[in-house]
């Protein structure tokens, strides 16, 4: 029997792990196939070197409590890579001050009304202490929004200044936007569980206190663990190159510019899986081409080493606040390693769902934006930057709206039983690196069996 040959559509973290499980389940004479439309891999991970040392300007951390960025980088040989936060607090800029960010909540969600204090009014505070006395009335059934469930318990100064600004950082979105059972879900299974009210649904679902830190990184950035991924997979890569004509062929698949093979993964945006699926599983694309992108832009500035930024992780920034920029991550502050050298990082985010604006604003344009609005949020840093790197995202994340996980079941009812096709990535079930790297793994277990089998 000869060895069998694969296809994996997309070179993003997703593509790169599902490459890797099926080198390491179809053996070392198996044709892996990896095309990628873009000349480089990553995806939505990029370390780029400026100012003389390396730095992401896509992601730049994962959730550490969850196992399988740390098993990966022991699997590969890099668990010294890996790095933990500093510990230091991130702020938030709302009603034109900073204040500290909101401890004891879920997604910025309060279980009750004393972590809000001072960032929030009195007003908003009574309601939050006001609320278990109202009926709840969720719909076990059904979805909503996290700004209508937020805002219709707590006011919309809890959506605006503290849901917001942690929301806009996961997804490139506004609570608005947001489906609570796909962006919260522990906060959907406890209101299905009964919970009286969202105060008591929020206690009753906030993670148990833990010593083990939140995030974690890579000493020498994502790029790191990209090229690590590249050398073990030993995949047979194409840069620059659009896949199309997805389509069945007897009891294998065909795809071009590949031609046959025994089964192929789809970890590609969702308009690209859609595109794709359009022959072959119409269904399936249709479920996919309900999935809608963000764009977003990350500038990072290096700041002479003695630029006095706050002793902080970071700023967000509340909706409304008449700003350009929806965070800022203190770099240098925020990860121990990137305090050792020589310039001050910090990182200017930009663009939420349904603003695009910015996406294709200039270089010039942008950076200068990132430094106004520093200077805003922090009263005082105005000095010119050694160096600055401008990246910008086109569709660079999945919104989870309401209704979410209907569309993503429906979608794997349409692929599930169809022979030597999988499909993975950010538009299913996390847009974390760690949630990407399950979802790889899982897909190529999926594919090996059936290919094996």
């Amino acid at each position: 029997m000869s060895a069998p040959a694969v296809a994996v559509v997309g070179g993003g973290i997703t593509g790169l792990v599902a490459a890797l499980r099926l080198r390491a389940t179809l053996g070392p004479d198996a044709r892996i196939v990896l095309l990628e439309r873009s000349d480089r891999l990553g995806g939505k991970l990029r370390t780029v070197s400026l100012a003389g040392a390396p730095v992401d300007v896509g992601a730049e951390a994962f959730i550490g409590r969850r196992p399988e960025v740390p098993a990966l980088l022991d699997e590969l040989g890099l668990t010294d890579q890996l790095v933990h936060p500093s510990g230091a607090r991130p702020l938030v800029y709302a009603g034109a001050a900073l204040h500290p960010l909101p401890t004891g909540t879920l997604m910025g969600i309060p279980a009750d009304a004393r972590s809000l204090e001072g960032l929030v009014d009195e007003e908003t505070l009574a309601r939050i202490v006001g609320e278990p006395e109202v009926p709840l009335g969720w719909d076990r059934d059904g979805d909503m929004s996290v700004a209508e469930l937020v805002g219709s318990r707590f006011g919309e100064q809890v959506v605006r200044r503290s849901v917001d600004p942690l929301l806009g950082g996961v997804y490139s979105g506004l609570s608005d936007t947001a489906g609570v059972r796909a962006t919260v879900p522990t906060l959907a299974r406890a209101l299905d569980d009964g919970a009286a009210s969202l105060a008591e649904a929020v206690a009753s679902a906030l993670p148990t206190p833990s010593d083990k830190p939140v995030f974690g990184t890579l000493r020498g950035g994502y790029g790191v663990l990209l090229d690590a991924l590249e050398r073990a997979a030993g995949a047979e890569i194409h840069y620059g190159t659009l896949a199309s004509n997805l389509r069945r062929s007897g009891s294998r698949w065909s795809l071009d510019p590949v031609g046959e093979v025994d089964g192929v993964i789809l970890a590609v945006p969702a308009p690209e899986a859609a595109a794709l699926l359009t022959g072959s599983v119409p269904a399936a694309a249709a479920h996919a081409a309900e999935i809608p992108l963000a764009s977003s832009v990350t500038v990072t500035l290096a700041m002479p080493s003695e630029t006095a930024l706050p002793q902080n992780s970071g700023i967000l920034v509340a909706t409304g606040e008449g700003l350009a920029a929806k965070a800022f991550t203190l770099s240098g502050r925020k990860w121990p390693h990137l305090a050792e050298r020589d310039v001050a990082l910090v990182r200017a985010s930009f663009g939420r769902f349904g603003d695009d604006r910015l996406v294709d604003a200039s270089d010039e344009q942008l950076i200068t934006l990132a430094r106004a609005d520093l200077a805003t949020v922090t009263g005082e840093i105005t000095a010119e930057p050694v160096a600055a790197f401008v990246q910008r995202w086109h569709g660079g994340l999945p919104q989870y709206r309401a209704g979410h996980t209907e569309i993503v079941a429906a979608f794997e009812r349409a692929i599930d039983g169809i022979d030597g096709l999988a499909v993975a990535g950010a538009m299913l079930h996390g847009v974390g690196v760690p949630a990407c790297v399950e979802s790889g793994t899982k897909a190529a277990a999926r594919l090996a069996a059936r290919v094996a089998g």
